[in-house]
């Protein structure tokens, strides 16, 4: 198997040839791929095994050699660096998008077929997370948003109302600013009540906790402030095609000018391709001029 790796064949290729030949794993289990890139990345069938990080003599017989491992060991990178996907922008990040079942804010996650989508994460061991129901493609959801989001870019004054919006979240950014060093602050003296035995190592760990919570929601909005503070539409005759080709910080501003949250709910069946009826809701920011202050699609 080893030399059949290091003669370039793949290890779905390599696992086909050993069920063929009536090979088996320890378990008595066919192989499969993951089966085979874990041998492959057991350093004892080379004889060896880790030491702080480094390969040393594990003291038993290899079934292949310590050069041969290596050899492995850099084929792995290889094929990592061949396969890795670059790092998706989500235009909707951030809390920007939630999910429209349980409300909890949807994260950017590729799909098993690599592809980058928007998933309601389902609750972890610590109780942490969503309902796990609602996922979407990314593609298919941002497009989306931005047919909507440069629809309103046409309405006559938009762009005054742009500028006035822009003044208000400079303010907004500066309380923000003013907060963070409040928060920064309670926690210094908090660290020090702690150092002089005022309060409880439970008492610190919990108002610690709470304040740096805080803190990181502050600043994400702050990010974002500062971002629709800054940016620039231009003099786009074209607005679809500036929008197309728009930096993505230029996006996301936009996107949160326009709309205080974006909706997803479950689709009515597996695998739809299309955006069914009600299965996204935009919620318009006072920017709009929507009387509602919202808007389904």
């Amino acid at each position: 198997m080893v030399s059949r790796a290091l003669q370039g064949q793949s290890n779905s290729d390599i696992a086909t040839w050993a069920n063929g030949e009536g090979y088996r794993g320890t378990l008595g289990g066919e192989w499969k791929d993951a089966s085979v890139g874990r041998l492959f990345r057991n350093p004892s069938i080379a004889g060896l095994r880790y030491d702080d990080g480094e390969l040393v003599d594990a003291g038993h017989p290899g079934a292949i050699t310590p050069e041969e491992f290596t050899a492995l060991a850099e084929r792995e990178t290889s094929r990592k660096m061949a396969h890795a996907a670059p790092a998706y922008d989500y235009l909707l990040a951030d809390g920007a998008c939630t999910c429209g079942k349980c409300g909890s804010a949807l994260q950017g996650a590729r799909t098993n077929a690599g592809t980058p989508g928007y998933r309601c994460r389902p609750k972890d061991k610590n109780g942490r997370g969503g309902c796990g129901e609602v996922r979407m493609d990314a593609e298919l959801l941002e497009n989306h948003v931005g047919e909507y989001v440069v629809a309103e870019l046409l309405k006559p004054g938009i762009r005054d109302q742009i500028l006035k919006a822009q003044e208000a979240v400079r303010a907004q950014a500066e309380e923000l600013k003013a907060t963070i060093a409040s928060l920064e602050g309670r926690r210094s003296e908090a660290a020090a009540l702690y150092g002089s035995r005022s309060i409880s190592s439970d008492a610190f760990v919990g108002a610690d906790r709470e304040i740096t919570a805080n803190i990181k929601n502050a600043r994400s909005r702050l990010r974002y402030a500062e971002q629709m503070a800054n940016f620039a539409l231009g003099d786009a005759e074209d607005l679809v095609r500036w929008w197309n080709t728009a930096p993505s910080a230029a996006k996301k501003a936009l996107t949160r000018l326009f709309l205080e949250k974006v909706e997803v709910f479950p689709a009515s069946a597996r695998g739809i391709r299309t955006i069914e009826p009600g299965r996204v809701v935009l919620h318009w920011s006072k920017l709009s001029g929507r009387s509602d202050g919202s808007g389904g699609s």
